[in-house]
């Protein structure tokens, strides 16, 4: 959005009071929907939002409103928006907040706050909020007088989505929020700040590290997916002859059907993709960020010459040595590189061919699998089946994630997510919501496990309300899968992991959605495909036997390369 596009008179706001002036600022920034429940402390701004062009979305738990507002941000790039009263509302906006923030998702929390004149002493409702925010955010504060709701707006969007985008909060005290500013205020105007070029030094130096190199591999993470990187990493890839893995976060950004494709690294052993690492010499890392994954998987002696191209410098950690940091945009980054390279310089990528065959082949096994309860390698086959390319499906945190993760085929980014910073339980169904109204041509699935699912369940209710179709596939084993899993592994035992489940279909039904039962394997991938097209909200409850787990990791526990 341009500065024409906010230019608007003051005089129009003349008589306006705090509320209305941050709802206008809000139009101004370009949002479109506000997800949260009301306050009687933030009962103007509420209000105010009936009378403006934005859609308000009323949550059944603000931390589902926090959720939603990060999806949305992190599939716009436009820092989505949430809001809640003071104190326990407020509160419960705070894992989804410290959620975005570790995923790099751009979002601004809003919530009320007590009165300034009790905000100082020990009163009903009222903590110290900034505070209890200022830890998971790349700025926290409150607004004390009404003059600067202009400045503090689009202060927090412009943090919020600068790179490393992230999240923000702002407490509006329900007396400021009350008062008129002075004199009539309009928004300030939005300049937009674009991604520098490259250094030509910078550039130099990492051309004279992977000129020597003699097998380099190239890593993709979620700052590539953000940057819109994915033609010139193929670019790169084909220019040269380099494999090319992403993280979970940077799933797509690479076309898995490519043939210098490695997948995803990112899983709890050594993964296939991992053995595209062992024998490479130099690591071009690209959007890399190191909370999506630990070095050490990748660099376990730290001895790998690093070129780190981001559009901001590397975190320091002992497994990820820079030798060479190229910040800029990275698509220029890496166009200017080849560019740099001699005529003529090709590597070897034989180890994508191997990989890329190991991971097909469980994929085979599992469309080929009709046991019942399923195997998740089938499920993943038949989720794959079912939608298309440019389709969204949120994996939930939990065994489920882990095998969509490592085997599920993506061919653009942003259409696999799941959360790798925090790695937080029960953002898939309201993060679905959010997908489903930021990208309204696409199916979206949330997929998760039966523990994630009755986290946030109740927002079935908000998305027949609201009308927003989308599937909620809950995989269901009645434990905490991936803790068993971890507990079998490490101890050799596990305990205290199984719950029951309600009804899933009866529940679905009871909010106004539709059920599925699955009671073989065949099933599965019709239901799917059914739902999918339905243009309605839809649970499907899919029994698995994540005896596989164990299965898998024994066996990459006695896989040997290089490849």
């Amino acid at each position: 959005m341009g500065a024409e596009d906010t230019a608007e008179s003051p005089n129009a706001a003349a008589a306006e009071d705090v509320a209305h002036l941050l709802v206008r600022c809000l139009q101004a920034e370009g949002v479109e929907y506000v997800f949260g429940i009301p306050g009687e402390e933030n009962i103007r701004f509420v209000d105010a939002l009936g009378d403006s062009d934005m859609r308000y979305v009323l949550v059944r738990h603000e931390q589902a409103a926090s959720f939603m507002a990060e999806i949305y941000g992190r599939l716009t790039g436009r820092a989505g928006v949430c809001s809640a009263t003071l104190g326990p509302g407020a509160i419960n906006l705070l894992l989804g907040t410290a959620d975005a923030m570790t995923n790099s998702s751009p979002m601004v929390a809003l919530a009320a706050q007590g009165s300034l004149r009790r905000i100082h002493k020990e009163s009903h409702q009222v903590i110290d909020l900034v505070s209890m925010f200022a830890p998971v955010t790349k700025w926290s504060a409150r607004v004390e007088c009404p003059d600067a709701v202009p400045e503090m707006t689009r202060k927090a969007f412009k943090t919020a989505q600068s790179e490393r985008p992230g999240a923000v909060f702002l407490a509006v005290p329900e007396d400021v929020e009350a008062e008129r500013p002075a004199e009539p205020l309009a928004p300030l105007q939005i300049d937009t700040v674009h991604a520098d070029a490259p250094s030509p030094s910078q550039i130099a130096r990492a051309a004279e590290a992977l000129a020597t190199a003699r097998h380099p591999v190239v890593l993709a993470g979620h700052g590539a997916a953000r940057a819109g990187a994915s033609d010139a990493l193929v670019r790169f890839a084909e220019r040269l002859n380099v494999p090319v893995a992403t993280t979970f976060h940077g799933k797509g950004v690479f076309p898995d059907d490519h043939p210098n494709a490695l997948g995803a690294v990112g899983f709890m052993r050594h993964d296939y993709g991992n053995f595209g690492f062992d024998s490479a010499d130099v690591l071009i890392c690209v959007g890399y960020e190191i909370q999506e994954f630990d070095p050490a998987k990748i660099n376990p002696n730290g001895d790998k010459r690093i070129v780190h191209v981001h559009r901001f410098p590397a975190e320091v950690d002992a497994h990820y040595p820079v030798a060479v940091g190229v910040q800029g945009d990275p698509s220029q980054a890496l166009d200017a590189l080849a560019a740099a390279l001699p005529d003529g310089l090709a590597f070897d990528s034989g180890s994508s061919e191997k990989i890329r065959t190991l991971l097909d082949e469980e994929l085979e096994y599992g469309r080929a699998n009709d046991a019942f309860p399923l195997a998740p390698q089938r499920v993943v086959a038949d989720v794959r089946t079912a939608l298309d390319r440019h389709d969204i499906v949120l994996a939930d945190t939990g065994a489920g994630k882990m095998w969509m993760s490592r085997l599920y085929p993506t061919y653009e980014p942003d259409t696999c997510l799941v959360s790798n910073g925090l790695s937080t339980m029960g953002f898939a169904l309201p993060g679905a919501i959010a997908a489903k109204l930021a990208r309204p041509d696409r199916r979206v699935l949330a997929m998760m496990g039966d523990g994630s699912f009755l986290m946030n369940s109740q927002e079935l209710e908000t998305a027949v309300r609201e009308r927003v179709p989308l599937v909620a596939l809950v995989l269901v084993d009645e434990e905490y899968g991936l803790i068993t899993w971890k507990m079998e592994l490490e101890l050799g035992r596990h305990s205290h992991t199984r719950f029951t489940n309600p009804d899933l279909v009866a529940y679905a039904e009871s909010f106004g959605a539709r059920g599925y039962a699955i009671e073989s394997a065949d099933q599965l991938l019709p239901v799917l495909r059914h739902a999918l097209d339905d243009n309605a909200v839809s649970v499907i409850a899919c029994p698995v036997d994540y005896a596989e787990n164990l299965r898998l990791t024994d066996r990459l526990g006695s896989l040997h390369g290089p490849f």
